[in-house]
């Protein structure tokens, strides 16, 4: 197993599914959004399933700095801007194949960490 973790160092939820997935021995592949931002593509996976909305931290201090509680953009255009301001994004977003989650999800990880390890 698996498993795809987009978050920055300083997030707190980054590093808990860091942790999660280390303390049971599953490889994980950290994408650091500070040093490599998502793109629109990547991005695009997680709003098909749970909406552009649903990928933005409406609490965020970054959210409130570019002062977008008022913006009205389009699905297309929120990704664009996620992907060039990362921190805008709810952290972490974890992918393994073609489950995705998207900040604290720790039932979700459980259900996959057990269909894994249970024989087929």
């Amino acid at each position: 197993m698996e498993v795809q973790i987009f978050g920055v160092r300083k997030s707190a939820d980054t590093r808990a599914a860091l942790r999660f997935f280390a303390e049971r021995r599953i490889r994980t592949h950290f994408v650091d959004l500070n040093e490599r931002a998502a793109s629109v593509g990547e991005l695009r996976r997680f709003a098909t399933k749970f909406g552009a909305q649903a990928l933005i931290d409406l609490e965020g201090k970054r959210f409130a700095e570019l002062g977008l509680k008022s913006a009205q953009l389009s699905e297309e255009r929120w990704l664009e801007r996620l992907s060039v301001e990362p921190l805008l994004l709810r952290m972490p977003l974890v992918r393994h194949q073609q489950q995705l989650t998207v900040g604290p999800a720790e039932e979700s990880w459980r259900a996959w960490v057990a269909a894994t390890r249970t024989p087929a």
